[in-house]
């Protein structure tokens, strides 16, 4: 089963993202101007990783040369990693949530500790 399309994401602005990449085991879903990727991949070998990746890219005033503009990317993923056995989905789901749930809680306050590379 895959992803709806169009998928959506929000950053302080609302980002419709259509289907742009269609895989067995991925897709890929990209704004209008290109400037937002969200990434969902899937891989099988010893253990399964699971990857869901948004890629955000824009220009950005140069600091160091008066004038000059320069394009600038940055990437947020999260990355499930799990034996072939030993876990249920509900145990896969409530872990990567807890995760999640932390770096959200308190408005994002271990979210910005970790962007401004507290550890």
């Amino acid at each position: 089963m895959a992803f709806a399309d169009p998928q959506s994401i929000n950053n302080g602005s609302a980002i419709t993202l259509p289907r742009t990449g269609f895989g067995p085991s991925s897709g890929t879903f990209t704004s209008p101007d290109g400037t937002t990727v969200l990434t969902i991949s899937h891989a099988n070998g010893k253990r399964k990783r699971s990857i869901v990746r948004v890629d955000f890219s824009k220009i950005a005033v140069d600091p160091f040369v008066a004038g000059q503009n320069n394009n600038v990317s940055m990437s947020a993923y999260l990355l499930v990693d799990t034996p072939k056995q030993g876990f249920s989905l509900a145990e896969i789901v409530a872990n990567a949530s807890s995760l999640m749930t932390m770096l959200q809680a308190s408005t994002n306050a271990k979210l910005v500790q970790f962007a401004g590379g507290e550890n």
